[in-house]
Order: C-alpha cells, then sequence, then structure tokens
C-alpha cells in the first residue's frame, strides 16, 4: 500500500498546468491518428451521424489514454516529464474506475464554458475561445480554495496529485 503523501509533495499550480499545456500536444498527436483510422474506417462519410461518432471515438481514445496511463504507471508521458504521478491515498495503483471517474471529473476544465456557449447560441470562435478560457481559469482556480492545492477534480475523484523526485545522476 502506498503511503499518504504529505501536502509538501503536491506540485506547484504552475507545472501542473505546464505539464497540462505539453499533454495537449501529446494528446493531439494521439487525437490525429485516431481521427486517421476513423476516417478511413468509415470512407471519410459526412454525414451527422458520422461526424458525431467520430466525437465520441475521439472522447472514447483520450479516456483510453488516460485511464490506462494513471492506473498502470500513474502517469502520462507529459506527467512523467514534469516529475508528476496521480495517486489515490491508501491504494498502490488508482483503480480502474477512479481513473475514469477522474477522467469524467476533469472535462469540468471544458464543459460548463462548453454548455454555457450551447445554451447562448455562441458560435463565433472568439467568443467560445473567451468562455473556455474563463472556464479553464475558474476550474484552476479551486487548487487555490483547496487545503492541499489539488484541483476541484482529484478533490471529488479522491485521487492527488504528487511530485516524483529528481532523478540522480551517477
Amino acid at each position: 500500500m502506498a503511503s499518504n503523501p504529505a501536502a509538501s509533495d503536491t506540485p506547484t499550480v504552475k507545472r501542473r498546468v505546464i505539464s497540462m499545456v505539453y499533454e495537449v500536444f501529446l494528446l493531439l498527436s494521439v487525437e490525429m491518428l485516431a481521427t486517421a483510422a476513423y476516417m478511413l474506417a468509415t470512407a471519410n462519410r459526412h454525414e451527422p451521424i458520422f461526424q458525431y461518432g467520430r466525437n465520441v471515438f475521439l472522447f472514447l481514445v483520450a479516456a483510453a489514454y488516460f485511464v490506462w496511463c494513471w492506473t498502470d504507471s500513474g502517469h502520462t508521458l507529459a506527467m512523467k516529464t514534469w516529475r508528476i504521478r496521480l495517486v489515490q491515498p491508501g491504494h498502490a495503483k488508482v483503480p480502474f474506475g477512479v481513473a475514469a471517474i477522474r477522467y469524467l471529473l476533469a472535462w469540468g476544465w471544458f464543459l460548463p464554458a462548453l454548455l454555457v456557449c450551447w445554451a447562448a447560441g455562441l458560435h463565433d470562435k472568439s467568443q467560445i475561445a473567451i468562455a473556455l478560457l474563463i472556464g479553464m481559469v475558474g476550474w484552476g482556480a479551486t487548487a487555490f480554495f483547496d487545503k492541499d492545492r489539488q484541483f476541484l477534480h482529484d478533490r471529488l475523484a479522491g485521487t492527488r496529485l504528487v511530485s516524483l523526485p529528481k532523478k540522480t545522476r551517477q
């Protein structure tokens, strides 16, 4: 069983956000490959059902990527690069169900803003970008209200991000 990490082991918000920016580039590569596979499988059909199907497929590909990384090693490539690991106190590895719930809760970074855009009928890219930026800043600010500086999705999922020590060169 893993020990309960101390609050001092929590990576800074800045380091976690930088890791997320790096994660966007890595995930973009995975999603581009998945899109190419979907386009080949559907003969690049453009009917609405295929467009919705593509979105569901990409959502599931991202879920598989994150859940597998979090349950296998506790970190994605970006998290490993920035020496950040996902843990669930009291467990050696993050259970599948907890990782899946964390993935769904992490959509809090985007989903509220997207719902506002949909409800308000916003279609202009700059308006959507502003709504997303406000939503992401708001979600990120939740870490400053948490005693351990964890983001809201980690608090709700019962997980936490911890810093890993620097590897010493020999």
